[in-house]
C-alpha cells in the first residue's frame, strides 16, 4: 500500500517531492497519538464539554460539580470505553494516512505549506467522520445523558442495549445521527489545527532567524501546535449542533428529525448566539490537546520511529 510522504530530497540545488510508501508502524503511531490524548486530558475536557452544550444553562463550574456527582472521578470517563476508545484506535491512522496523502497532492500542485497544510487537514477531518466517528461520537453523547439518568433515580439500561435498541429501531442512520455535523466539524477542526500550526511554525521560524527547511525544537512545535488547536474553537457552533442532534436528553420541545439547520435555528431561538457557543471553554482546551497529541508529538513520535525503522515519517502532522 502506498500513500504519500511529503518528504523533500534534494537534486542537484532543487528540492523535490517523492512519494513514498507508509509503513504499518506509521498506521499504528496515528491510533497510538489518539489513544493517548483520549485516555489523559482528552475524555474529562470531552465530558465537560458536551455536557455544557446539552445543558446551556451551566456554566464550566456547575458541569465540573453535575459531573462529579455522576461518578467522582469515574464520571469524568463516560464514554471512554468502548466508544472513545474505537473511536480514538481508528480516527488516528485515518487522519495521519488522508492527511498525508492530501497535502503530499496539494504540494505537488504548487500549494504552499500553510495551504497544504489545511488541504491535508479538511480532507483528513472528512474521512474521520465517515469512517468511524459519527457512531462513535452519537454513543458517547447518548452514555452520557445515560448517567445523567442514572444520577436522577432511572435505571439506565447498559450502553450496548442502548445501541442495540437504536439500530433496531433507526438502523444505520440512528447510530450515525448528526454525522454531517461530525464532517462539518472535522472538516474544519484540522483544517485549522493543521493550518494555523503550520502558520505559527513559520512565524517562529521568522522570530528565531531560522531558515524555510530549519527544523524547529520540541518546545516551538508543541507551541506552534497549541496555538492551532486553541484558535480552531472557532467552530464551537457546529459542535453544540452535533451535540444536540445526537443528545437523549428529554427535551418536548426540540423539533422530530433534526438536521443541521433546524438545530441551529432551534438553539438559537432558545439560547440566542451565547448558547451557539456554550462549552468552547473546555473545548479550547480539548483542542490545544489534541493538536499538540497530533501535531507536536506526531511529528516528534514520526522521527523517533523513523530512527528506530529508518524510514523517514510519512508527512509532517
Amino acid at each position: 500500500m502506498a500513500t504519500a510522504a511529503a518528504a523533500l530530497s534534494e537534486t542537484g540545488s532543487q528540492p523535490k517531492l517523492q512519494k513514498k510508501p507508509v509503513s504499518f508502524s506509521n498506521l499504528l503511531l496515528g491510533a497510538g497519538l489518539n489513544m493517548f490524548e483520549v485516555t489523559t486530558l482528552g475524555q474529562p475536557l470531552e465530558v465537560v464539554k458536551t455536557h455544557m452544550a446539552a445543558n446551556r444553562g451551566d456554566n464550566i463550574v456547575s458541569a465540573v460539580k453535575k459531573t462529579w456527582a455522576r461518578g467522582g472521578v469515574f464520571g469524568f470517563y463516560q464514554g471512554l470505553i468502548p466508544w472513545a476508545w474505537i473511536e480514538a484506535s481508528t480516527k488516528g491512522a485515518v487522519l495521519l494516512f488522508v492527511s498525508s496523502e492530501a497535502e503530499y497532492h496539494a504540494r505537488s500542485l504548487g500549494a504552499g505549506s500553510f495551504l497544504a497544510g489545511i488541504t491535508g487537514g479538511v480532507i483528513g477531518g472528512v474521512a474521520q467522520a465517515y469512517a468511524t466517528m459519527g457512531f462513535c461520537t452519537c454513543m458517547k453523547t447518548v452514555e452520557i445523558t445515560r448517567h445523567k439518568q442514572a444520577a436522577s433515580g432511572v435505571k439506565p439500561p447498559s450502553t450496548f442495549a442502548v445501541f442495540a435498541d437504536i439500530y433496531r429501531k433507526e438502523g444505520i442512520a440512528g447510530i450515525n445521527k448528526g454525522v454531517n455535523a461530525v464532517a462539518i466539524r472535522q472538516m474544519t477542526n484540522w483544517g485549522s489545527r493543521f493550518g494555523l500550526s503550520r502558520l505559527a511554525e513559520q512565524g517562529i521560524k521568522k522570530a528565531t532567524g531560522k531558515g524555510k527547511n530549519d527544523q524547529l525544537s520540541a518546545w516551538e512545535k508543541i507551541a506552534a501546535s497549541a496555538l492551532g488547536g486553541g484558535l480552531s474553537a472557532w467552530n464551537q457552533p457546529i459542535e453544540v449542533i452535533r451535540v444536540e442532534m445526537q443528545s437523549k436528553k428529554e427535551d418536548p420541545n426540540r423539533p422530530k428529525n433534526l438536521t443541521v439547520a433546524k438545530a441551529a435555528k432551534y438553539i438559537y431561538e432558545n439560547n440566542g448566539l451565547k448558547g451557539l457557543y456554550r462549552g468552547v471553554t473546555p473545548r479550547v482546551g480539548l483542542g490545544i490537546w489534541q493538536t499538540v497529541c497530533m501535531v507536536g508529538l506526531g511529528d516528534m513520535a514520526k522521527e523517533a520511529v523513523a530512527k528506530l525503522t529508518g524510514e523517514r515519517p510519512t508527512g509532517k502532522h
